[in-house]
């Protein structure tokens, strides 16, 4: 009986292996759904939609896109960890995942994901529209400790780019604003341009084109020294050296599928992705917007995640920023 029971179970096993092994072979057989975490128009929106062509090239299917933003990530985290693990449905994530936790906004981040590629990270700034009278940072931190709570920031809501930064900033000088929440980068930079919010913390890939363009201009660089894409804008640590202790911090771009997906398809999307990262068309307009490449996936990408994680959640936890303690998900302090 027993060893009915044994040779049973090896069957199915075999019967499962070579299943998933077909499966794999055949992938994709089909097109793919790209949900993109943000809103058209930002950083994240840009990139996946920079990346794609060259990726489809590689796959010989489409990658049909979607943009599902909300819950500053976690909407497209949570939809994506409803699917299939089979790679059909791939995220195209920015660095906000890794907050949730501390921010009591969801219990996913990309531990319940893998990196297929993390193809850059970026810079941010802080921008404001022509009609401000503000020519530098601290002129605007001036203006807002006169003016306690009226001057409005655009902002995508709690653990996106604008809210990090701003409290980073608030942890070593004292101002208080208005934060306004819009659905990504995207939307915020266009209501900034509207004059329906006053200044904006962005990655320099999403507001490059508007700046470029002169219609926004420059406050300072997060960042510790000067941009050569940007020269004559100060580095934050000019008048603010304060913050150089959280540099260098900034955002990053990536593509994941569910951790279980099979082996086999995960090692097809990366070579994929891997390949369409190398495009000279993809790395020109991503260097054009200020971004560092780094092509990485696997458990390179995954310890470049970990540590974002760590430096980023314990630095906001002590700025008084989170809602939960890093320690209590095993958020080791860097």
């Amino acid at each position: 009986m027993i060893k009915q029971y044994v040779l049973g179970a090896m069957t199915a096993l075999t019967v499962v292996a070579a299943s998933t092994a077909s499966i794999a072979a055949e992938f994709p057989k089909k097109d793919l759904q790209g949900i993109i975490m943000w809103g058209a128009g930002g950083a994240t929106d840009t990139v996946a939609r920079a990346i794609t062509p060259m990726v489809e090239k590689q796959l010989g299917k489409d990658v049909v896109l979607v943009n599902k933003s909300g819950g500053t990530g976690a909407i497209s985290t949570a939809y994506v960890a409803s699917r299939k693990s089979d790679g059909y449905t791939v995220l195209y994530g920015a660095e906000n995942p890794q907050l949730h936790k501390v921010l009591n906004l969801s219990k996913i981040d990309y531990t319940d994901f893998y990196p297929v590629n993390i193809l850059a990270h970026g810079i941010a700034v802080i921008v404001t529209n022509n009609d401000q009278p503000w020519n530098s940072l601290k002129e605007l931190v001036a203006d807002a400790q006169k003016r306690p709570g009226e001057i409005k920031m655009g902002s995508t809501g709690p653990g996106g780019l604008p809210h990090v930064v701003g409290s980073l900033l608030q942890s070593v000088t004292d101002y208080e604003v208005t934060s306004v929440p819009y659905g990504g980068e995207g939307p915020g930079l266009t209501a900034l341009l509207g004059g329906h919010v006053d200044f904006m913390p962005a990655g320099l890939s999403a507001a490059a084109e508007h700046i470029k363009a002169g219609r926004l201009k420059v406050l300072a660089v997060v960042n510790d020294s000067e941009l050569s894409a940007l020269k004559g804008v100060a580095p934050i640590t000019k008048d603010f050296p304060g913050f150089k202790k959280y540099l260098p911090w900034g955002p990053f771009y990536g593509v994941w599928v569910k951790r279980d997906t099979p082996d086999a398809v995960k090692a097809k999307l990366v070579a994929a992705y891997k390949e369409g990262a190398k495009s000279p068309k993809f790395i020109k307009m991503m260097q054009g917007r200020g971004n560092i490449m780094m092509n990485i996936s696997g458990d390179e990408a995954d310890a470049f995640l970990k540590k974002w994680q760590s430096i980023t959640a314990w630095v906001l936890h002590e700025a008084g920023a989170t809602k939960s303690s890093p320690a209590d998900f095993g958020i080791s302090k860097p």
